[in-house]
């Protein structure tokens, strides 16, 4: 099975897995001692948060229609509920 992701609904479940990732990933750098699996983290950290972004400026912009530009996470968070 291959092809583009077309659902909506996984299209936002795909982004808030990236956001699980980011709150994960830095709950754990401020836990974790081992300086390997610190910078395993940071690289995460950073990546699932690029993605974050994008998801939240672009994908779901684009894909899943969202009208209109939004000021940010918390304007789109009012979009959303409306």
């Amino acid at each position: 099975m291959t092809g583009d992701l077309t659902d909506k609904r996984w299209i936002v479940a795909k982004g808030l897995l990236f956001f699980v990732i980011v709150t994960v990933s830095g709950a754990l750098l401020i836990i974790e001692d081992d300086r390997w699996i610190r910078g395993a983290l940071v690289v995460l950290l950073g990546w699932s948060s690029a993605r974050s972004y994008y998801f939240l400026f672009y994908v779901l912009e684009r894909y899943v229609g969202v009208e209109g530009r939004y000021a940010g996470v918390l304007d789109l968070i009012k979009r959303l509920r409306r």
